[in-house]
């Protein structure tokens, strides 16, 4: 454990309560994106799935396959997100907080990745490659978080599609 995992895992924690906080407030999914919800939660079910079981066999062979395909699938889970924000071009506040916090998250991570690299000599190719694929599509969110919901009115307003 270091700083940087502790707060990324915070930060992710952070972003699922203020979801649910925009739900309970609004008793409302408008604005929350379904197919990334799904996403994510395949993400996680097969992220965790082998919790379930000590027995080491092929089985657990096929549930690290289905590891590999959770964090494949994370990298790209929030693209239906950010594409319905566009596509409206306008998300609440707290959805666009939401984001930032999922995308803190990642961010975090690869400082993680980082500091495991220079302290313990760990590198695992398939979580950073596929956390640098989901940061960088964060981060025309992030400059648009900070240039217009920070500075702004609250409602982050994008420009419409061509």
């Amino acid at each position: 454990m270091n700083v940087f995992r502790l707060a990324g895992d915070v930060s992710h924690l952070l972003a699922i309560i203020i979801l649910f906080m925009k739900i309970w407030r609004s008793k409302s999914c408008a604005g929350i994106s379904g197919k990334s919800q799904v996403l994510f939660a395949l993400v996680f079910t097969t992220r965790y799935l082998d919790l379930f079981t000590v027995f080491i066999s092929a089985y657990n062979t096929v549930m690290k396959i289905l590891w590999t395909f959770s964090i494949y699938l994370e990298s790209v889970a929030i693209l239906p997100q950010l594409f319905m924000i566009t596509k409206t071009g306008e998300a609440e506040s707290i959805t666009t907080h939401y984001l930032f916090f999922l995308g803190l998250y990642r961010a975090l991570y690869l400082a993680n990745w980082v500091w495991r690299y220079h302290t313990e000599a760990f590198f695992d190719q398939i979580a950073v490659v596929s956390g640098v694929v989901q940061t960088i599509f964060y981060c025309d969110f992030f400059y648009l978080y900070f240039t217009r919901v920070i500075k702004g009115s609250g409602k982050m307003s994008l420009p419409m599609p061509v």
